[in-house]
């Protein structure tokens, strides 16, 4: 009998790819989301209506909450789920400067209910969405998974720390396996709408100025979509272990006795914010009208991913240029948005 998942935030954007290639392979889903309306729910439920084609009678929808505690209790006893994909999230680092309580009750209270019912309801594996935004301000690129991350600049990125933090000790304790995965700049079709290529896109076909930060001096790892969903697929069945007989006389070794892991999930080719817009505009033939700003509070000028790790564990590697990442994106966009 294959695995049966549950997979939080499922109408958003990663959780959306990963839960449709789960049905497509024939694997029972429980997917759970609040459809809040940080952006627009018609698309949130449009993706809902995707996966809906794509069920064979093994996709189960719940509307919820994950701060009601109780619910959640309720849903795991009631199914059991055997892995679990946490894409849940109140996202957006701007967000979290105008409305921080949302990232407190559902990054932090939300992600601690999730880890209190895998505890209550052993899981073999839980796999949860952490960010690149947790490097903050670091000026040693590219950006490993060993470098400190002590200086988070914005609340969201603040959340995802102690996100991996909570994990780390339910892990420990619990022995519940965990892996955090610190996505860098995801994009590609279904989209969000708070992000570059939605916002850019939007603004250059309605001949609206489009706002280009730090005028322009800045490089972000954008990661393909597809590359994303190959690469969390493989690590489902790549389960963090611990070694149960630990001798008494041996120091005190915590990486040993927790099965916990943190990992990249990053293109290793970080692209200017000039190139990105150059190549969208090459993709939408239309120029677009620039706006030259300063850097926003909480943005940082760079990200770049070093996936060493990741390619030791899954042996596998990003292969989408931005070329014909956007050109997917812009084929998407056209045909959903009907321009």
């Amino acid at each position: 009998m294959k695995a049966r998942f549950l997979v939080t935030g499922v109408a958003g954007f990663i959780g959306f790819h990963i839960c449709k290639e789960l049905l497509e392979e024939g694997y029972f889903v429980i997917g759970l989301d609040n459809l809040n309306n940080y952006y627009d729910v018609n698309l949130k439920k449009a993706r809902l209506n995707e996966l809906k084609k794509k069920s064979k009678s093994n996709f189960l929808f719940i509307k919820t909450e994950l701060e009601d505690k109780k619910f959640l209790k309720l849903i795991f006893k009631k199914h059991k789920p055997q892995k679990v994909l946490h894409f849940a999230a109140q996202a957006g680092v701007r967000y979290s400067i105008e409305n921080p309580s949302a990232y407190i009750n559902s990054n932090l209270l939300g992600f601690g209910n999730i880890l209190e019912s895998c505890r209550n309801y052993p899981v073999e594996h839980l796999i949860y969405a952490s960010s690149s935004s947790i490097y903050g301000g670091n000026k040693k690129i590219p950006f490993s998974e060993k470098d400190p991350v002590n200086s988070p600049i914005s609340l969201y990125a603040a959340t995802k720390k102690a996100n991996e933090l909570m994990a780390h000790s339910y892990s420990h304790i619990y022995k519940i396996p965990t892996t955090g995965l610190r996505f860098f700049t995801v994009y590609g079709p279904w989209g969000r709408p708070d992000m570059a290529p939605m916002i850019f896109t939007k603004s250059i076909l309605s001949d609206k100025p489009i706002n280009v930060f730090n005028k322009g001096d800045m490089a972000r790892d954008f990661t393909y979509i597809d590359d994303v969903k190959k690469a969390v697929l493989k690590l489902i069945n790549k389960i963090p272990e611990y070694s149960k007989n630990i001798n008494s006389n041996e120091s005190i070794n915590i990486e040993k006795q927790t099965p916990y892991r943190i990992i990249n999930v990053g293109n290793n080719k970080p692209v200017s914010l000039i190139r990105f817009i150059e190549v969208l505009e090459n993709e939408l033939q239309k120029k677009a009208i620039k706006r030259f700003e300063e850097i926003q509070p909480g943005d940082v000028k760079t990200t770049f991913a070093d996936i060493s790790l990741m390619k030791e564990v899954i042996n596998f590697e990003p292969k989408t240029p931005i070329e014909i990442g956007l050109k997917e994106f812009v084929s998407w966009y056209r045909s959903f948005y009907r321009i």
